[in-house]
């Protein structure tokens, strides 16, 4: 097929790009190519591959077929020049941020993060003489007013996780641009490329924990970066080949494009999910709030209909009496799985504070806008008659009182749309 046709849809691409069956054999699937390292017909080949003067494969570490269809058929779906992958998300986030930063420089990112971002910045930037600067980007002049002259990254999650804050990517970019040094980075796992694409708004780099909702099976970790193709050089041949190795197995890498290929189906229906459960939540007694992009009450509705198609599947609430009522609800759910990760077919619920942002500390959690008695939710592919059902019966055994059937009528056919 013509790879170069821009008006071929998202799911086309997702299931063809980058791939003619006629060129191996007629295999409708790509080949796994199962090696480490790649034999040479001559000794000036290879020493022309390692030199870069020479197309080829010599190292599973630096490049392989199977890696390399996936890269391009991410970049083609982030609407970038170049991707590369890896063996985890935190290996794609180490990846770059080792190689774009050096000691003395400066990286602004947002109040809130995951976890283990977090972690990596203080417990690793930060020692090695890396300034990290935290500010709420809700509000873009407290960004404009953050940048120095040392000031070499912007980096930001949107929606956040795991508290669905929200940045205008749109406007950082137009502010970052105005600093030739300066690069946007964009952390894309919560929404993907079906419902947002940050490069199109002026992103330098869109990341990955492609063990989420692009696998959508959570049987492998992954990682991938989306950016142009000189960033993608260097990340792949520092960060990558030298300071973490963090190489995605061809084995993983096929599970990964196999999961990517029913992307958009997964993502309406997760949408689709999410948007009932959430409407049902905001209208509980015991609820005390709900942070959803596609319910109108969210803060940032307008600038989620903006740069989301949809609103996503992640849902964040607290309950009234905070932490212990959260930990009863989490322990009174039969169809949520209690488990960290997120993007998967079974629908998930975890409490930050405790697992996936224990890194914090309490006074930390506070600052960064991740209350305690959080309660966080990957909504999943089941019936949806059946997951508001459960979310009831929860409530009512942490409520300690009844909860009427008839208030889950008619939300099994909430639409995709955001409001």
């Amino acid at each position: 097929m013509n790879n170069k046709n821009s008006d071929l849809g998202f799911s086309t691409r997702a299931i063809h790009h980058g791939y003619d069956p006629q060129q191996h054999q007629g295999a409708l699937i790509p080949p796994i190519y199962l090696t480490s390292t790649f034999t040479f017909a001559t000794a000036e080949y290879g020493a022309g591959c390692f030199a870069g003067q020479e197309p080829g494969y010599f190292y599973t570490r630096i490049g392989n077929p199977t890696l390399a269809l996936l890269e391009s058929r991410m970049a083609a779906l982030e609407n970038g020049q170049a991707a590369v992958a890896f063996g985890s998300g935190m290996g794609a986030i180490a990846a770059t941020l080792w190689t774009l930063l050096r000691p003395g420089d400066e990286i602004i990112v947002n109040r809130t993060l995951y976890g283990c971002t977090f972690a990596l910045l203080h417990h690793g930037l930060a020692e090695f003489g890396i300034k990290v600067r935290h500010v709420d980007m809700s509000d873009l002049g407290n960004l404009r007013a953050a940048i120095s002259p040392a000031t070499r990254m912007i980096y930001c999650e949107s929606p956040a996780n795991p508290n669905m804050q929200l940045v205008d990517i749109a406007a950082m970019a137009d502010i970052a641009r105005q600093h030739a040094n300066i690069v946007l980075a964009v952390d894309n796992t919560y929404c993907t490329p079906y419902l947002q694409r940050p490069l199109e708004m002026g992103a330098d780099l869109v990341l990955h924990s492609a063990t989420k909702y692009l696998s959508g099976h959570g049987d492998i970790t992954a990682g991938i970066v989306v950016t142009r193709q000189d960033l993608a050089e260097r990340i792949r041949l520092q960060g990558l080949k030298d300071l973490t190795g963090a190489v995605l197995s061809p084995q993983d890498a096929f599970l990964l494009m196999r999961g990517i290929k029913t992307l958009a189906l997964r993502m309406d229906r997760h949408c689709s999910n999410a948007l009932a459960i959430a409407q049902y939540l905001q209208t509980h007694p015991l609820v005390q709030s709900v942070a959803y992009p596609g319910l109108p009450s969210f803060p940032q509705h307008a600038l989620a209909a903006r740069q989301m198609k949809l609103p996503g599947g992640m849902i964040a609430f607290e309950l009234k009496g905070g932490l212990d009522t959260g930990r009863r609800f989490m322990n009174a759910l039969q169809l949520f799985s209690r488990a960290v990760s997120l993007g998967d077919a079974e629908s998930l619920a975890q409490h930050p504070a405790s697992m996936t942002h224990s890194t914090y500390t309490p006074q930390e959690l506070a600052e960064h806008g991740i209350a305690e008695g959080l309660v966080r939710l990957s909504v999943g592919l089941e019936d949806i008659a059946d997951l508001l059902a459960d979310v009831a019966q929860a409530l009512a055994t942490s409520a300690q009182c009844a909860t009427t059937p008839a208030s889950l009528e008619g939300l099994s056919r909430v639409g995709t749309t955001m409001p």
